[in-house]
């Protein structure tokens, strides 16, 4: 999904684990990972990936992780996707609100390769206190832009 994309997953519990030199960031849906390192300065050479280099700290009850290095290889900031530059730049703001009910996602993105101007977004999540559930499917079944290959199918048993 690559970043801010990771944020919008949908009807599947993200996991946080936290240690004191990163918090972790696991999909239930298809166990995506995403990894913030706390309380460092980002990289002097940034190797871009998926989801480029995340460094965070807390401010006050907020964390804030700030990443950069997001690479262009088909990752989107939306459900539309919407393309960005491997300038993107983005800010996110994790705060606990309404007594521990849920979870409010402050985004800001910045991209001059690909928006004439900054902009801001809002994702909210509710509590879901369960067990993390694997969720397995088809390996490399899908091509780019949505287009699937047909899957295997076996037309004698192997046993």
């Amino acid at each position: 999904m690559g970043t801010p994309a990771f944020l919008l997953y949908p009807a599947q519990p993200i996991y946080f684990i936290q240690s004191p030199g990163k918090v972790t960031l696991i999909s239930q849906m298809d166990q995506q990972i995403r990894h913030i390192y706390m309380n460092v300065p980002h990289s002097k050479t940034v190797k871009p990936s998926w989801y480029g280099e995340s460094v965070g700290h807390y401010d006050g009850d907020t964390l804030v992780v700030d990443t950069i290095g997001v690479n262009g290889k088909t990752t989107w900031v939306d459900n539309f996707r919407t393309p960005h530059s491997d300038q993107l730049h983005t800010i996110e703001r994790f705060r606990v609100i309404d007594g521990g009910k849920t979870l409010q996602v402050e985004l800001h993105v910045e991209d001059p390769g690909a928006y004439t101007l900054p902009w801001d977004a809002v994702q909210r999540y509710d509590r879901a206190d369960q067990e993390y559930v694997e969720s397995v499917c088809a390996e490399n079944n899908q091509l780019e832009l949505g287009q699937l290959d047909p899957m295997p199918v076996a037309t004698t048993p192997d046993f």
